[in-house]
This record gives structure tokens, sequence and C-alpha cells, in this order.
């Protein structure tokens, strides 16, 4: 197992910016692991992006297991963190140990990540962290509460909020979490509590001052053509790209100019 508490306190303290990237594959897993970017998370996204679910709901803990064990065969020189699904850790703090001995003993992942800032998480945070479970939290938009947040909405847009996020980010870290994700918040309140922590501040649609970033390898890949929110930027256009070489493709085969000799035995 990598050491990705001893790897991130290293380019926080340095502060150079932390890369990660989403991934849900080996085959993808396999090219990023050559790249430079540090970190993989196997999100619960896969319930959006893979499985083409309206949310990261139905996701299931043995879907999160399979999906992580096939990037870790893909990635195995890359620091993986995995993703707890819905209600894998919500019924008790003793479910969430559970399920947490599960991903890292079935997968090797090198760290588990938790949404929100309820007791149970903040006392099963302490408990992993106490177990040898390295704990990667997540603030602001939260997609497994999106029912009880009213949707996709930016967070932290009142003062009141401000505050109860700043605080409940310090009892994340007390708590023993490693880095903490902040999703879809005022460029502004993500400062504030990068600059109130002594862990790093992983954002997505939270600002220029966060310790690093993070986004969705189909979204920064331009895979999605109708998902553009405000804080994404595409990297590349493998929609056009993809669909422009299946049909080349076709037509190959339908004119018989493929196979052609050279491709047979």
């Amino acid at each position: 197992m990598k050491n990705i508490i001893l790897q991130f306190k290293k380019k926080y303290e340095a502060r150079s910016p932390i890369s990660v990237i989403t991934c849900y594959d080996y085959s993808f897993a396999r090219l990023f692991a050559d790249t430079n970017v540090d970190c993989i998370l196997v999100g619960d996204s896969l319930g959006n992006v893979i499985q083409g679910q309206s949310s990261t709901i139905p996701v299931t803990l043995d879907e999160m297991i399979y999906h992580t064990k096939a990037v870790n065969r893909g990635a195995p020189g890359k620091t993986v963190i995995a993703d707890m699904p819905f209600m894998s850790y919500q019924i008790s703090v003793e479910e969430g140990m559970r399920s947490a001995g599960r991903i890292m003993k079935e997968t090797t992942a090198d760290c588990v990540k938790l949404e929100g800032d309820s007791d149970l998480v903040l006392e099963l945070t302490r408990r992993l962290t106490e177990a040898g479970v390295p704990v990667f939290a997540h603030l602001g938009l939260t997609p497994q509460s999106v029912h009880t947040l009213g949707g996709h909405r930016v967070q932290g847009k009142t003062e009141e909020s401000q505050k109860r996020m700043l605080e409940k980010a310090k009892q994340l870290q007390d708590a023993g979490a490693f880095a903490l994700v902040l999703e879809m918040i005022p460029e502004s309140l993500g400062k504030e509590i990068t600059e109130s922590l002594q862990i790093p501040t992983i954002g997505i649609g939270a600002g220029r001052f966060t310790s690093g970033q993070v986004l969705v390898m189909q979204d920064l890949l331009g895979m999605n053509e109708t998902f553009r929110p405000k804080f994404l930027k595409t990297f590349a256009n493998l929609s056009e790209q993809i669909k422009t070489s299946v049909n080349l493709y076709h037509s190959e085969v339908e004119g018989r100019s493929f196979p052609s000799q050279e491709h047979t035995f």
C-alpha cells in the first residue's frame, strides 16, 4: 500500500497543487497510470457516468468494490481513493466499519471517502482512523444527500451555512480526516476553509485557492456533450473523436475496405 497521507502531506507542505481524476475501469486506469496525475478516485459518480443513473444513490458496495479492484489492477502504482456508497455507512458506525473493512481488504484501495458532517460520520472518521484506515472527507454539495439539499446547487451561500461548514471542516480534521473534498461552494469559502485547516482541500467547483482539484474523467475528456457545469473545463473532445472513429469503422466495413489483406492470416 502506498502511504497516501505522506504523499499528500509532502505536496501540501510544498504548496504544490494536488491533481485527482476519477476512474472506474482497468483500461482507463492503465492509461492514467502512465500520466503525472497524483491520485485516482473511484467515485460513486459511476452511477451517473457508467450506469446512466440520475444520481449516485443506487450504487452498491459490491459495485464499488468491483470497480475499485479493476482500477487497482490497471494502476497499481497510483494512489487510489474509494468512495463509500450511499447507506454503506449511514446506518451505524459499526456498519460503516464493516463496509470500509471490505473495501480495504478486497480492493487494496489506499483510503475511503465519506460524504457529510453528521455526528455519525465524525465518529466513524475517528474510529476508522484509529483502526488504520485513512479517511478522505467531503463537504459542500454531497451527492448522496442531493434530495435533502434541494438538488445540485451551490452550497454555503449564506453566512450561517458558511460558518457551519467551516466548523464542520475543522471537526472532520480533528476526527482524523487526512484530506477534504469541497464541492460546489463559493470560492471565498473554499479559500477560508483551506486557510483554516492543516490538511489538504481538494476542490470541484470550489475555486482557485484549494490545495488541489478533482474532475470526473468523462467530463474533463469531453465525453458528455450535454453536461457543461460552470466549474468544468474540458481538456479534450473525445465524444466527437469516438463517434468519428466508429463511423469510419462502419463505413469501411460496409464498403468492404476493412479488413484488407494486411489484416488477414
